[in-house]
C-alpha cells in the first residue's frame, strides 16, 4: 500500500490515572512552554500522512483537553473519554474512528512526549509488511526472571530482549478485530493483536522516547526537552 494514499488515523490514549504521580497531572505539567501531552499531539498535528486524530481523556480532563485543542489549533482532533482500563480507552478511541475510513491506525501514548516525524514514518512503512509495526529499544539491563521469594528463577538471553514503546501501527481492519471481543488484559496493543495470532514486527524506537510514569521520568523529560 502506497503510504501516499493511504488514510492514517491516530489515537492518543491518556486517560490514565497517573497514580506513581501523587497529586501531579501529568499530561498538563509544563515542558518547556507547552505541556507534555501538547508534544505528541503537535506532532501528530504537523505530520502530512496522518489525517484524524482522536484524543483520549479522562472525564476530569476533558475541559482542559477542549481548551489545549482549541489554543494549539488542532484541526485534526477529535476528543473522547476513556475507560478503565487502557484497553477500553483504546476501543473507544477506534469507535471514534469507524466512520472515517482510515487504512492504518497507529497508537501512542499521551505520556511519551518525544514522538517524531521518523517515528511515525518508519513505523508505517514497517507495518506495510505483516500488518503491525511497534516501536521498540534493545535493552540494556541484563534481565532475570524472578521465581518464588524473589529468587532468580532464570536469567534471560538480553540480546533477544526489546523493550517495546509507542507508536504502534496497525492495518485499521487487524486492530480493530483484535478488540472486538477483547476481555483478557494487556499492557499494550500488540499483545491484543499477538492473540489473534498476526505477526508484529518491531522497528527501532528511540531511547529518547520515555514514558513519563513517575516524578523521576518527568525530571528525566525536562533534561531531553531542553536539549531538542
Amino acid at each position: 500500500m502506497n503510504l501516499e494514499f493511504s488514510k492514517v488515523g491516530v489515537v492518543i490514549v491518556a486517560a490514565g490515572s497517573a497514580r506513581r504521580m501523587g497529586d501531579i497531572n501529568k499530561l498538563f505539567v509544563p515542558l518547556m512552554g507547552k505541556t507534555l501531552l501538547a508534544w505528541s499531539v503537535d506532532t501528530c498535528q504537523g505530520c502530512s500522512l496522518i489525517s484524524q486524530i482522536v484524543l483520549v481523556l479522562s472525564d476530569e480532563d476533558l475541559a482542559r483537553g477542549q481548551k489545549l485543542k482549541e489554543e494549539g489549533g488542532w484541526s485534526k482532533v477529535t476528543i473522547c473519554t476513556g475507560g478503565m482500563r487502557r484497553q477500553d480507552s483504546v476501543r473507544e478511541g477506534l469507535r471514534q474512528m469507524r466512520d472515517w475510513d482510515c487504512d492504518w491506525v497507529m497508537i501512542h501514548d499521551g505520556a511519551r512526549p518525544f514522538l517524531t516525524l521518523d517515528l511515525i514514518e518508519s513505523g508505517l512503512k514497517v507495518a506495510r509488511e505483516t500488518g503491525a509495526a511497534v516501536a521498540a529499544v534493545p535493552v540494556k539491563d541484563t534481565i532475570k526472571f524472578a521465581a518464588d521469594e524473589s529468587l532468580i528463577g532464570e536469567t534471560l538471553q538480553r540480546d533477544r530482549l526489546w523493550a517495546a514503546q509507542t507508536p504502534q501501527i496497525f492495518s485499521f481492519d487487524v486492530i480493530t478485530r483484535a478488540y472486538e471481543n477483547m476481555s483478557a488484559e494487556v499492557t499494550d496493543d500488540a499483545a491484543a493483536v499477538e492473540r489473534l495470532g498476526y505477526k508484529v514486527k518491531l522497528y527501532m524506537g528511540d531511547y529518547k522516547n520515555i514514558k513519563v510514569t513517575t516524578p523521576e521520568d518527568l525530571a528525566l523529560a525536562r533534561i531531553i526537552a531542553g536539549g531538542i
